[in-house]
């Protein structure tokens, strides 16, 4: 059926289901007006149509030929889907401004019906959902983290206390003496330390050596002074030994003791 708006003469093409029998409260799209608008007339029943009178030869009456069906109506100019709804009686209209020039716009057209019974909401937010998505992502990222740690060492930055040290190697037996270390001044005002010591292979299978760690330490036990040393030999065999010699010039004058070490990974 097609309607029309009693406020700005705007038509509409709406099927009758839309408008059903009894009619509804539409409003336009246009200019926002809402009207009752009464539903389709339905043609009367075939048994409430008069009926000729009985000839007097008491025959049945001819049939009426049928009338051929009326072609089907042209549409009607295309107009955008009206805006169904059932709503109160309107309030009284506020005063109406005079419109302001301005340039057509588009009108948003909702992809939802219009002839839904409620109006569509967005589903709600499940917490305990976001929760364990929250919970999952943490525990990713420490699991990351502790395998970063694992692989490349903690960082320098991190206060942590990080051995000076390496782990001890088995059946390497590292031997430094106090007798073999040598600290003084040349005669230049040059410092001068010097240690000598062994490597042992103390067990029964083949053993590398890693690379050793001389640290020096001030009165106060802080270190001033480290340096690494390659050992002459990389693998040593079962009771095999090596003598290593080193000495390093211009110390801090504040050294007072030697630790020597395997350097730690």
């Amino acid at each position: 059926m097609i309607i029309a708006c009693p406020a700005c003469a705007t038509r509409y093409v709406v099927p009758d289901s839309a408008i059903g029998v009894d009619g509804r409260t539409v409003r336009c799209a246009k200019c926002r007006h809402s009207w009752f608008q009464a539903g389709p007339e339905l043609p009367p029943r075939p048994s409430e149509q008069a009926t000729p009178p009985e000839t007097a030869a008491s025959e049945p009456a001819p049939t009426p030929p049928l009338a051929p069906a009326p072609p089907p109506a042209a549409p009607v100019q295309p107009a955008p889907p009206v805006a169904v709804e059932e709503q109160a009686p309107p309030a009284p209209a506020p005063r109406a401004e005079p419109p302001r020039a301005q340039a057509p716009t588009a009108e948003y057209v909702s992809p939802v019906s219009s002839f839904e019974h409620q109006p569509p909401f967005r589903p709600r937010r499940n917490p305990a959902r976001l929760w364990t998505a929250a919970g999952i992502t943490f525990a990713l990222a420490v699991a990351a983290m502790i395998g970063l740690v694992s692989w490349l060492g903690l960082p320098d930055w991190l206060p942590v206390n990080r051995p000076t040290f390496g782990n001890g190697r088995p059946d390497l037996v590292l031997s430094f003496p106090p007798a073999r270390q040598d600290r003084r001044t040349l005669s230049n005002g040059t410092a001068y330390f010097g240690a000598s010591g062994t490597v042992t292979n103390v067990g029964k299978d083949l053993r590398e050596v890693p690379p050793i760690l001389i640290v020096l330490r001030d009165a106060q036990n802080r270190i001033v002074y480290t340096w690494d040393v390659a050992p002459p030999k990389d693998k040593l065999r079962p009771g095999e030994s090596v003598t290593i010699n080193e000495a390093v010039t211009d110390v801090p004058k504040s050294a007072r003791s030697a630790e020597i070490g395997w350097k730690p990974e």
